[in-house]
């Protein structure tokens, strides 16, 4: 996984131009499917971007997260652009970073009317915790444009729906204040980039600009005035996270002077000195009396990739059978241990990159079962990745 890759992606032009003028350098990258990435370094940072555009839209913004995860293994996916407030607590200009994503549109019809059956995904707690950290700073914003006071942060939730949400009084409206009245805003694509993370393992941030109110003002000349206001709001906030992301991981992989990564501690194997008294600590493994951080001992690890899937495949049937995964989760989670099986079975550096990516989309397809996530953690490791 490149750690000092990020990728960016938007839904409109206006947003794109936002993040590309903050860009050096900046060369294609075209997908095999025909997909154009530009890719370029924060001006003044060794920070890399590949940037994207992915139209509008849920379905279109999963499947262009998904390329990209696929093509860049980046370090993190930010999805940056703007969108519309539904309280008053978010001014115009403000950024709002999600802290869960609402799939708003699920739902059944009954006798009694329209039962909400959202799907929620949770932002990183990582990344959540840095966002927070350069909204203290409050540094971030530069010579953005803007007026009325210099951009907030707000951090909260964010809906996303498939139509374009103006109004305060249609039905829709109603809906989306009755039963999701903690989202701040609301807009069309974080849904399908989240769910993209989710199966593939990446981590996701959600960056949204407040242009409007989705209150009815939507295209009036105070809605233009405040779209490529909000975007650059956002492009900043999210190129000044990417920055501190690829910090963060310069300084998770620096060699340290004994010869360890700074901040990582696996591996090391730690004696319990202590006498006559209790000694608690967080570790990976614990064999006997002797402790491993965050790691599975050498003598553990699997030897034989390929056997060791043939085996997961056993349990997947198993919790199948009893309940634990649904057909289609099953059916999914099988197609993807084949694809590990097949390219763990090539050993290649190419086939490792793919067999651990596959096993992460794998991890959050079974992510409702811990015992399943617990064994795929090894085999990540095997497979070269990091679980």
């Amino acid at each position: 996984m490149p750690q000092d890759l990020v990728v960016v992606l938007t839904a409109l032009n206006l947003e794109y131009q936002a993040v590309r003028r903050k860009m050096a350098g900046p060369e294609v990258h075209l997908h095999a499917r025909g997909t154009r990435f530009e890719v370029g370094t924060v001006e003044g940072t060794s920070c890399r971007i590949a940037l994207a555009l992915t139209n509008k839209g849920n379905h279109s913004a999963a499947v262009i997260a998904e390329r990209a995860i696929q093509e860049f293994s980046p370090a993190a996916v930010l999805f940056v652009g703007v969108a519309g407030a539904l309280w008053e607590t978010a001014r115009l200009g403000d950024v709002v970073m999600a802290t869960h994503v609402y799939a708003y549109h699920g739902g059944t019809s009954e006798d009694d009317g329209l039962k909400a059956r959202p799907r929620v995904w949770e932002a990183p707690h990582a990344i959540s915790q840095l966002g927070s950290h350069l909204a203290r700073m409050n540094n971030w914003a530069g010579d953005t444009p803007g007026h009325d006071g210099a951009p907030q942060v707000r951090f909260g939730a964010i809906a996303a729906g498939e139509v374009v949400q103006n109004s305060k009084i249609s039905a829709e409206a109603r809906w989306i204040r009755q039963h999701y009245n903690d989202a701040l805003a609301i807009e069309m694509e974080a849904a399908g980039v989240a769910q993209a993370g989710h199966l593939n393992g990446a981590p996701v941030a959600i960056i949204r600009g407040i242009s409007d109110r989705a209150d009815g003002t939507k295209s009036t000349a105070e809605d233009r005035n405040w779209q490529p206001r909000a975007a650059a709001n956002a492009a900043a906030f999210a190129l000044q996270l990417a920055v501190e992301l690829v910090k963060e991981q310069t300084r998770m992989t620096m060699p340290r002077t004994d010869g360890a990564p700074a901040g990582d501690r696996r591996g090391e194997h730690v004696s319990n000195i202590a006498h006559g008294s209790t000694v608690g600590i967080m570790a990976g493994s614990v064999q006997h009396s002797n402790v491993y951080l965050n790691t599975i001992p050498a003598a553990t690890r699997p030897k034989d990739l390929v056997a060791e899937l043939d085996g997961f495949r056993q349990h997947l049937m198993r919790h199948h059978a009893e309940g634990a995964l649904d057909d289609d989760t099953c059916k999914e989670a099988l197609a993807d241990l084949d694809a590990a099986r097949r390219a763990a079975g090539e050993n290649t550096p190419e086939s490792s990159k793919r067999t651990t990516m596959t096993l992460k989309r794998l991890r959050g397809l079974v992510a409702d079962c811990p015992a399943l996530v617990a064994e795929l953690a090894p085999l990540i490791t095997a497979a070269g990745g990091s679980a």
